[in-house]
């Protein structure tokens, strides 16, 4: 809650509790009418100021003036009738209140996501006079320049390596989590981090032209061009506003005038000023500004119970009309954490596979390493493990109980002039040979999350007619996910760049609203360029989470469906409340109008429906537990 926010709680506050006090007090007359005007401009001052400011500089009307003109009416009509203010008050408190709820459900908007972008390095390492390495800014490295980046270090900017051999953690670009081994020769890309050896890379590009720095910018560009409707309440003040105000000034004016100069009858000024003034008691669209922000922000709170943060109303209205739903893979759809997914051993059993495998692997840092020893509980059997030597970009090699074990890819096993089988699984797979013979083989594989299938099916049956997953992956890789997901589509191979042109062209297609899926940093600007951005929460990186509009606090993709389905059901409330709001306030400003409806028909035309549509705004903090059912 912002200082804005706490100022006006406090002054809503601390009209209510003057409103009560002085109705205690028993005053009448002017006394009366003073200790009221205090609460009410209090809490009103500041729509009076709105009001009078649009009329000074002939800006639109909108609901600022209609409020202001509806409780100073109903002022007018107090001081006319029975000394009653507590109606005018309470119009202007009421719609306080709405406005400070919607400001409250809103207000929780992104930062700018650009802050949070930590794939911008701050320095390059360049080799002095003397061979001591300095730190400079990278903008001024030119091209063709030798830069040194050590072990843990980000690339500062594209280029290739010159000598040294090292993986790199590619994550912050493709969204891969598989290290891509590179050596001399090699081109590397800015933003991935050196994870082991040192490298010496001569620059191909300046900085600002580099991976990194075109990230940053399509953020921002995507981040520029995101749409947002406006609030429906002030498009249809601008309609209703100067509609009902010209009425009731033709009501108090007209049908007098009429009386006067056609029939020659008296013109009962005071009793067409009265009906013009319960008009625009009538008029007030309390129902409509304090129910309608009431409803998103029950909505906003059933997907918060339901573990998804929705950061505005805009959003959970925007993804009501999603129709196609786009997917990032690693992390999204996809554990992003690697696992054993099949044992293949040509003459030994399974166990003790993995068994050699793991001993083997017991020192190494690496992501299939550690995923080997997983597979492995029982490392600690007392086997003697020595000589480990690490063979870059292949493999490891150690002794285990005196026999010579090799585990890696196939260069480490034709190196060895070891035959190797291929395997008919797409995954990593890691060979084993021992003392010069075959083993077998291991499939090292990104698995899909427990509910992928699941939320992609009950999209689907919300009426999501298209569902496509973009990823950095190789074609074996992302093809076989989506077979096994039953995703109607895929794209591989794609950088940030490459994605955001992907969902350019499908929403291009006017298929109808595109929400985007991801995790990564490398999938900001994607999620910030979508109509909806989903980001999961849990395990998402920061700037991924601050690009996106929706955050899936569980990393569950099952809740993607929970949440559409809140907003559906919170859409429709909206309109249930809409529809309700304005026909009975056109139903009894035509009653008014007549004389068939006095204050008590103003009364709950104005009240009474607000509380109901109120009540059914309620509803929707509710949704979370029925889209989980459903």
């Amino acid at each position: 809650m912002n200082k804005k926010q706490k100022k006006n709680l406090i002054r809503i506050a601390a009209s209510a509790v003057l409103i009560l006090v002085i109705g205690q007090l028993g005053l009448q007359g002017l006394p009366r009418l003073i200790a009221y005007l205090v609460p009410y401009l209090i809490v009103g001052y500041d729509i009076l100021y709105k009001a009078g400011r649009g009329v000074v500089r002939r800006q639109p009307l909108d609901e600022c003036l209609l409020m202001a003109v509806a409780t100073l009416g109903a002022l007018a009509l107090a001081i006319y009738e029975d000394g009653d203010y507590t109606e005018a008050i309470a119009v202007m408190l009421f719609y306080q209140v709405g406005e400070w709820f919607q400001s409250y459900a809103i207000g929780k908007s992104r930062r700018d996501i650009t802050e949070l972008m930590d794939i911008r390095p701050d320095y390059a390492n360049v080799a002095g006079e003397n061979g001591a390495l300095r730190r400079v800014d990278p903008d001024e490295v030119a091209v063709g320049t030798v830069i040194t980046v050590q072990p843990g270090e980000k690339i500062p900017i594209d280029g290739v390596v010159v000598s040294g051999a090292s993986a790199l953690n590619t994550v912050a670009l493709t969204g891969e989590s598989l290290p891509r081994d590179v050596a001399a020769g090699d081109e590397v890309l800015s933003g991935c981090i050196n994870v082991s050896g040192l490298l010496r890379i001569r620059t191909t590009k300046e900085f600002d032209e580099s991976t990194a720095s075109k990230i940053l910018e399509l953020v921002e560009d995507a981040s520029s061009r995101k749409s947002r409707a406006e609030q429906f309440i002030t498009r249809f003040a601008r309609v209703y506003t100067p509609a009902v105000v010209g009425a009731a000034a033709a009501l108090a004016v007209l049908p007098p005038l009429v009386s006067l100069l056609a029939l020659g009858a008296a013109p009962e000024w005071g009793t067409w000023l009265y009906r013009a003034l319960t008009f625009l008691v009538v008029s007030c669209p309390c129902a409509l500004v304090i129910s309608i922000p009431l409803s998103f922000f029950a909505g906003l709170g059933g997907a918060s119970r339901a573990g998804v943060l929705v950061k505005g109303s805009n959003y959970l209205e925007a993804l009501a009309d999603v129709t196609s739903v786009v997917f990032d893979k690693t992390g999204t759809l996809t554990k992003g954490v690697f696992e054993v997914a099949a044992v293949h051993p040509e003459t030994i059993a399974e166990k003790e596979l993995l068994h050699l495998a793991a001993h083997v692997e017991r020192y190494s840092t690496h992501p299939i390493a550690a995923s080997l020893r997983s597979a492995y509980p029982g490392e600690a059997d007392g086997c003697t493990v020595e000589d480990v030597e690490e063979i870059a970009g292949q493999g490891v090699r150690a002794r285990v109980n005196g026999h010579t074990v090799c585990v890696g890819n196939a260069k480490l096993m034709e190196g060895l002039g070891v035959s190797w089988h291929p395997c008919h699984k797409t995954g990593t797979i890691v060979h084993v040979a021992m003392d010069g013979i075959y083993m077998g083989h291991i499939v090292v594989a990104d698995v899909p999350k427990p509910h992928a299938a699941a939320a992609i099916a009950a999209l689907r049956a919300q009426g999501v007619r298209h569902t496509l997953m973009l990823t950095g992956d190789g074609r074996a890789t992302a093809a076989e996910v989506a077979q096994t997901l039953g995703l109607d589509d895929y794209a591989c191979e794609l950088l940030p760049a490459d994605k955001v042109a992907r969902l350019e062209a499908l929403l291009a297609a006017k298929r109808g609203g595109v929400a985007f899926v991801g995790d990564g940093i490398n999938d900001a600007p994607v999620l910030a360029r979508a109509d909806v951005g989903i980001a999961m929460g849990a395990l998402g990186s920061d700037a991924a989470i601050e690009a996106a509009d929706i955050v899936l606090m569980d990393d569950d993709p099952l809740k993607i469906a929970v949440a559409r389905r809140i907003a559906r059901q919170t859409m429709r409330i909206v309109r249930e409340n809409i529809v309700f709001s304005i026909g009975v306030k056109i139903l009894v400003l035509l009653l008014c109008a007549v004389g068939l409806a006095n204050m008590w028909a103003a009364i709950f035309a104005d009240v009474g429906v607000m509380v109901l549509a109120v009540l059914n705004a309620m509803r929707a903090l509710f949704a979370g537990g029925k889209a989980q059912r459903a």
